[in-house]
């Protein structure tokens, strides 16, 4: 482990996120069980992420809780955007809108020898489709 507790390793991927940093994906095990619906490891977590960024883009992200406990992260935030595609399952059947979005997340993160080896989430689906149909 490099030392860093798992609160601090969630930090990190914020701020390197928030910076457009692509290293942030560094902080994710290639193997990282996603428990929430989508592809699974780093790399289907950078596809969630881009397809995310397509449809939903420019993206911002606003935490409003981080709190941990041992090697657990619980993570409140708010991605705020505009709906220019709907590639997305969520968004299948809806045309894009070019309204402004806000969607709010709870994540859960285990951390494991420094890197994010699974995570869990909720999310509000229906506050997001009632933005983008008006």
């Amino acid at each position: 482990m490099d030392g860093r507790s798992a609160k601090q390793i969630v930090e990190e991927l914020l701020r390197r996120q928030q910076a457009g940093d692509g290293t942030f994906l560094e902080l994710v095990d290639e193997d990282m069980v996603n428990h929430a619906a989508g592809p699974q490891g780093r790399s289907g977590l950078a596809w969630i992420l881009r397809t995310l960024d397509h449809d939903l883009g420019p993206l911002t992200l606003e935490q409003h809780h981080l709190i941990a406990d041992g090697d657990v992260v619980a993570q409140h935030l708010t991605l705020h955007g505009t709906h220019r595609a709907s590639t997305m399952p969520l968004l299948a059947d809806v045309a894009p809108s070019g309204r402004p979005v806000d969607w709010t997340f709870i994540h859960i993160w285990r951390v494991a020898d420094g890197l994010i080896v699974e995570h869990w989430a909720c999310r509000d689906d229906m506050r997001l489709l009632e933005q983008v149909r008006g």
